[in-house]
């Protein structure tokens, strides 16, 4: 068996999306934005601003469809957000989140869903609780980065930080062992399925 067989026997598929046709991967892709629009509304109250499920939606997108797919269904989401529906947060849409003080947390979305599902292929999931919950971290930490290094642009270095990175970190981490918790009892269930 070649290493990329090996690699992907004991891939963390749980929707066995590598067996899927191509036309059952445009519903998961569907499915998945529809995923992400009802994460971006959900939001969780929290001192001093409300954390969406929206980044929790998005590292998860990631985990379970991998990189490749992962990244594409959250880039067809922002797209039907550009077309103007209101898929984004707070039932936003159009062109305006993209160009406003959002842009560059919106503009890291795809990454964040890419290197989640990265690290998930390389076995940063499932019952490897630490490694899953770090690699949900360090994607939401990759876009508070990103849509910082944006907002600083627009106000200033230290108005961004304080603005648009520190009410979000406690949130991250929130949601990253959240995410962990949910793919380890996935893993959980699967394996006792399984034997």
């Amino acid at each position: 068996m070649s290493l990329p067989q090996q690699m992907a026997a004991g891939r963390f598929d749980p929707l066995r999306l590598s067996a899927r046709s191509p036309l059952a991967l445009a519903v998961f892709v569907l499915a998945g934005t529809l995923a992400l629009a009802i994460a971006s509304q959900i939001a969780v109250p929290m001192v001093p601003v409300p954390i969406t499920m929206q980044t929790f939606a998005v590292t998860m997108i990631g985990v379970l469809y991998g990189w490749r797919l992962g990244a594409l269904t959250v880039l067809v989401w922002l797209g039907e957000a550009m077309l103007g529906a209101p898929v984004l947060a707070n039932g936003s849409g159009g062109l305006a989140p993209f160009a406003g003080p959002t842009a560059g947390y919106l503009a890291s979305f795809p990454v964040m869903a890419a290197l989640a599902g990265w690290l998930a292929e390389r076995g940063w999931t499932g019952r490897r609780v630490v490694a899953s919950f770090s690699a949900h971290l360090v994607a939401n930490l990759l876009c508070l980065a990103l849509g910082w290094a944006w907002l600083a642009a627009l106000i200033g270095a230290d108005k961004a930080f304080w603005a648009g990175v520190a009410p979000f970190i406690l949130g991250a981490a929130l949601k990253s062992g959240l995410a962990a918790a949910v793919l380890a009892a996935i893993a959980s269930r699967r394996s006792a399925a399984a034997g």
